[in-house]
């Protein structure tokens, strides 16, 4: 039995695997009840729990799950976890007729191992293994979570992994690994669900790099590392404080939005921009539903409490259980009956000036608008529309003093929905004449508009 839990929005993968009656789970998200409720339909005892490395992207579910069904929790050596159980290179682990097998495969973090397994019912052979944030679909785990000093030693680290270790297994091994297309802890990863290592040696490029290409590769690679790592780190070191059960969010009067705003809560409006555009309540940061998980972790606090405010509430599940995973036991509340009920309650409101591309390309030559374009910096620089200044949205609110408060700010990134993202935060900060371009660069493009690519000169 094998299951594929995926989180959305931080493209995080966890698995569930058993044999008669028996099961593991492999690196679990904080609300752990999918993984009793997959245990349950399928009459099934958790055993044991492992972690693939510490991860740094979200909340471990580990204790909270071992809370629950009083399994074993297992990780690597290399820092001091405080709680659960070490393994190293050939620990081995039985559930019904699958072996688990340990191979240590330091890179990413010092601690990182992988999980071969071996059905012993069909063959001696390994037939999948559990690759965490080491080999992804097309592309290899970061380097750089120690700092610049040491991404020399953990490049040299995860190329003896892979190279020494992992792809010496037989090419039809299917790889399953902790994240998929969009997360933030590879810069390149497919959209596949599995792959194997035989498709990865043919498809990978960084695969098809020698040592000392791999090695530089990894260590001229940029990638961005949102605040939010230090305290998913600590909790994964120390372990988490239990929920239990997911938090209850209170349903919150327009007058109590107030009040708490007063106190310095922190309001996030989860609608879509073009709703945030039409209206919203002043001084509350847009991240759109589905870019919570991605995004939260860059500007919302660990201390003071949070209030969500959406249209028709329909989400409030989902959204807890975003932010949860980040690690918010902060969440407090939510706008009951949503916006609505904020301008029909003659709440003040504000608004953000929208443009599309059409209105944009005339304007472009005023020295009174500055385009500020908040994606990566490689997809800048890979194509970007002439005149622009780049500054990704997750550095925007340390890096106010390059946007100039005497001019029209106008903000794109790649659709419009992380520039609404950046519009929020501008307002906040008393930029008073700032417009997000709808549709952005996907928009600029298929309206046949210039763009100017590669390095700047």
């Amino acid at each position: 039995m094998f299951e594929i839990v995926k989180s959305e929005g931080i493209a995080h993968k966890s698995y569930f695997i058993g044999s008669n009656g028996k099961a593991a789970v492999i690196d679990p998200r904080r609300d752990c009840d999918i993984y009793t409720e997959i245990a349950e339909h399928n009459n099934m005892e958790i055993e044991y729990i492992f972690e693939t490395h510490r991860n740094e992207d979200y909340t471990i579910g580990s204790l909270e799950l071992k809370e629950i069904v009083g399994a074993d929790i297992f990780h690597g050596e290399g820092v001091d976890f405080e709680y659960g159980n070490y393994v190293c290179e050939g620990d081995k682990f039985q559930i019904g007729s699958l072996v688990l097998e340990i191979i240590e495969t330091p890179g990413h973090t010092d601690e990182s191992i992988s999980i071969l397994v071996m059905d012993r019912d069909v063959s001696d052979d390994i037939y999948m293994i559990f690759t965490g944030d080491s080999l992804f679909a097309g592309e290899i785990g970061r380097c750089d979570l120690y700092g610049e000093v040491n991404k020399r030693k953990m490049a040299e680290a995860m190329y003896m992994s892979i190279f020494k270790k992992i792809l010496l297994l037989e090419d039809n091994v299917i790889v399953c690994p902790a994240h998929g297309s969009g997360s933030i802890c590879g810069a390149e990863i497919r959209e596949q669900e599995l792959t194997t290592l035989g498709y990865e040696k043919k498809t990978n490029p960084q695969l098809k790099k020698d040592k000392m290409g791999f090695i530089e590769a990894k260590i001229n690679e940029k990638l961005y590392t949102p605040p939010y790592f230090k305290k998913m780190e600590k909790n994964n070191l120390e372990g988490p404080p239990l929920i239990c059960k997911l938090p209850y969010l209170k349903p919150l009067s327009m007058h109590e939005v107030k009040d708490c705003m007063a106190r310095d809560a922190q309001v996030v409006d989860v609608r879509e921009p073009t709703a945030f555009a039409g209206g919203h309540i002043p001084n509350t940061l847009n991240i759109w539903k589905n870019g919570l998980p991605a995004y939260a972790g860059w500007f919302l606090n660990y201390e003071e409490p949070i209030i969500i405010v959406d249209d028709n509430n329909d989400n409030i599940d989902e959204l807890r259980r975003y932010l949860v995973r980040l690690g918010y036991d902060n969440i407090y509340g939510y706008l009951s009956g949503g916006f609505p009920v904020w301008f029909k309650g003659s709440g003040d409101f504000e608004t953000v000036n929208t443009w599309s591309v059409h209105d944009l390309l005339p304007n472009m030559g005023k020295k009174s608008l500055f385009l500020l374009d908040v994606r990566k910096e490689n997809e800048w620089i890979k194509e970007r529309i002439d005149g622009s200044h780049n500054i990704y949205i997750g550095l925007l609110k340390d890096n106010l003093e390059k946007v100039p408060k005497d001019k029209h700010v106008v903000v794109s990134c790649d659709t419009g929905y992380k520039a609404s993202i950046g519009t929020s935060i501008l307002q906040m900060k008393g930029y008073n004449n700032v417009t997000n371009i709808l549709g952005s660069m996907i928009s600029w493009k298929k309206a046949g508009y210039p763009v100017v690519k590669g390095n700047l000169k």
